[in-house]
């Protein structure tokens, strides 16, 4: 009896045991919130993502975060020990390294602020908040609500103050300031120069120290604000306008540090339940930390009372939000695509917002006069004809003329402009069937036809030397392998030029066998998904989920480079040193790269809306959409080891297709994936193939 007892506890201690090994190795909505999951750390250390871990709220202009030395592009290093202090914006993964980094504020102790060193010695931060302890016993803590954040210094007895640079941003990128001071208060405006100096953005702040000060001038453009010599906190209220400084003072939020932390929480965990997944607790404090990543940018620009500036620097009102801050070169094939559908009200703003720059003067990077921060907008034209087949009012007849325009001045230079700008040449002829024009349909679609000129021409014949060679006859960023691929209007046509299907695949094979597919950046992100328009869609599904979750090869880099030594590995790491080395997250579009890849479908062609089909990173992914609806990604014999697809059931009945639509998104249901971990080599499936015809 007594033995039997023993067996009977040892079997009870090991089901316990085992049930709380997998309530900590598995995740559930039921039981934690997607915000509690996110490592803001992520991507934050050497040239392995360009991400930091600032105080940030979902599209705000305003981010607080920490400039250490050294520092990468965002202004922090997640090694660095040393802190110069903190800033109130920066453009999040995106090269020419980095921008933003104004208005400038360091706590310091005693009588120079450059004697004082901020040695880190704690750190923690989580979507919303930033905080850092120093070794001189100084503690900051920074929050952000909208477009309003809160300071929060703890400082020893003593002398001390905040230390104010108005000249300060990344690279200098300084152009100019005005200020006023009155009482505890400075605010005005800073002028800097654009990502990679191309342009000029102003922004309008009003912050406000609520402690008694006295302001000394030490240099042009920097202050000091000396306090009083017992110990205590300090608390410092900003705010950041497109419009004005008086605007920015009536964004400020005047709550305590608790409740804006939790405001913030409370918003970026709404924000991050749009997407919910079931499955391993690991993978998907990685999926969280990613989806994060995708609610960066672009800013919100408009003020509370609907008032915002454009392009041109003129003030507008309008009851739609408005944004700015672009990477659409970087972002238009996954971040953005993602906001369709993941927040379809901001994603109208943001069309609209887009479709305002040919009203007020759009250029390829950026303007003299933007309201914020921003990089590059070429494939704006795609992105507006994408909006509109997914269902987005767009006034094409209102802005034909500067899309036009903006089409006939495209670049044919290099053999990489002449395959994109036939794309935007492809998207006008679209947009002027839309227009029932069919005598512009036929200019357009004839102009975007000569894209087979340029490829006969420097795509056919990969037996040249310099056809793996970066930047080789003029590239930006790619090698004419990675290249040769970007056709994706035209995939019909793309394999009647490499001579049929059967030598379409023998070099789309030979890409792949080669290790000539570079994940570092984004000029062949389209190419894993190509063999979805043959016969073999099962490849396709095999580089989806090794590129997303399993070692792979890269042997090329984002500083222009084919490596010496070849990177072995896993390209997304839940780690500060995340991605491949100099790999960006580009403004979110890696990272959406990825939640699309984890959720079982990815955008096929920008200007169409339609998804190819791979096998899901977890047993289930449920989109929420408006009206309650539903969208769900169930896998059945999940493994990670089962990357094919067997069979495909939507609602319950057989689907046929290697593709869905948005349409069948926002509908709502449930899509089930049948996984396997053999190859599905004979398929009938109806293969979604793009054609200019």
């Amino acid at each position: 009896m007594k033995v039997s007892l023993k067996i009977i506890a040892l079997l009870s201690f090991f089901y316990l045991n085992v049930l709380a090994q997998s309530k900590t190795t598995s995740f559930s909505i039921k039981e934690k919130k997607p915000v509690d999951l996110v490592n803001v750390f992520l991507g934050s250390s050497g040239d392995h993502g360009q991400m930091s871990p600032a105080a940030s709220y979902p599209f705000s202009m305003l981010s607080i975060g920490p400039q250490t030395y050294p520092k990468t592009h965002t202004g922090y290093e997640y090694l660095a020990k040393k802190f110069e202090g903190f800033t109130h914006n920066r453009f999040e993964g995106v090269g020419c390294q980095g921008s933003g980094g104004n208005l400038f504020v360091k706590p310091f102790l005693g009588d120079d602020p450059k004697a004082s060193e901020l040695i880190k010695s704690t750190e923690k931060a989580v979507p919303g908040y930033y905080e850092v302890g120093f070794e001189n016993k100084i503690k900051a803590s920074f929050s952000v609500v909208g477009n309003a954040g809160k300071h929060v210094y703890q400082l020893p007895a003593g002398k001390k103050g905040i230390y104010i640079d108005l000249s300060y941003a990344f690279n200098g990128a300084f152009v100019e300031e005005e200020h006023v001071i009155k009482n505890n208060t400075i605010s005005g405006w800073i002028e800097s120069k654009t990502t990679c100096s191309v342009g000029k953005y102003r922004i309008y702040y009003y912050l406000e120290i609520k402690n008694n000060i006295n302001w000394e001038e030490v240099a042009n453009h920097k202050f000091i604000a000396r306090l009083g010599l017992e110990p205590g906190s300090v608390e410092v209220n900003v705010a950041l306008s497109s419009v004005s400084a008086e605007a920015a003072k009536l964004a400020i939020n005047t709550h305590s540090m608790t409740e804006m932390m939790s405001e913030s929480s409370a918003y970026w965990n709404k924000n991050l339940s749009k997407i919910t997944v079931n499955g391993d607790l690991k993978d998907a404090k990685l999926f969280y930390s990613l989806l994060y990543r995708t609610m960066q940018s672009p800013y919100v620009i408009s003020d509370q009372d609907g008032q915002y500036r454009n392009t041109k620097g003129e003030v507008q009102k309008d009851k739609q939000i408005r944004y700015n801050g672009w990477a659409i070169w970087d972002n238009y094939r996954t971040q953005l695509p993602l906001l369709s559908i993941i927040t379809p009200d901001r994603y109208a703003g943001m069309v609209t917002s887009i479709g305002d720059l040919y009203v007020s003067g759009k250029k390829d990077y950026a303007g003299q006069k933007e309201p914020s921060n921003t990089v590059r907008s070429e494939h704006a034209i795609v992105v507006l004809l994408d909006a509109y087949r997914k269902g987005y009012p767009v006034d094409f007849a209102k802005i034909a003329d500067s899309l036009e325009k903006e089409v006939q001045g495209l670049d044919y230079k290099s053999p990489d402009k002449a395959l994109e700008s036939s794309y935007d040449n492809w998207a006008m002829a679209e947009i002027f069937k839309i227009l029932k024009n069919p005598q512009k349909v036929e200019i357009y679609k004839n102009k975007a036809l000569e894209y087979k000129k340029y490829w006969n021409k420097d795509f056919k014949d990969m037996s040249k030397r310099d056809v793996d060679q970066m930047q080789a006859r003029g590239l930006y960023q790619g090698t004419i392998w990675q290249y040769r691929w970007f056709v994706p209007y035209d995939f019909k046509g793309l394999v009647a030029l490499d001579g049929g299907e059967e030598s379409y695949l023998a070099k789309l094979d030979e890409f792949f066998a080669r290790d000539l597919y570079n994940h570092a950046n984004e000029p062949d992100l389209q190419v894993p998904l190509m063999y979805n328009i043959t016969r073999q869609g099962y490849k396709s599904q095999y580089w989806m989920h090794q590129l997303a979750a399993d070692t792979v090869i890269q042997n090329y880099f984002n500083d222009n480079s084919r490596g010496i030594g070849s990177y072995i590995g896993k390209i997304y790491l839940n780690q500060p040193d995340a991605y491949l080395r100099t790999m960006d997250d580009d403004a979110g579009a890696m990272s959406a790269w990825y939640i699309f890849t984890a959720s079982g479908f990815s955008p096929a062609c920008v200007g169409w809306p339609v998804y190819y089909l791979n096998v899901p990173l977890f047993p289930s992914v449920t989109y929420h959409l408006p009206d309650g609806k539903t969208f769900k990604v169930e896998t059945e014999n999940f493994s990670l080891k089962n990357k094919y697809i067997k069979q495909v059931f939507l609602n319950g009945k057989p689907f046929n297709k290697n593709y869905i639509t948005q349409d069948d998104i926002n509908k709502g249901g449930v899509l089930k994936i049948v996984s396997s971990a053999n190859p599905i080599k004979v398929s009938a499936t109806e293969n979604w193939i793009s054609s200019i015809e």
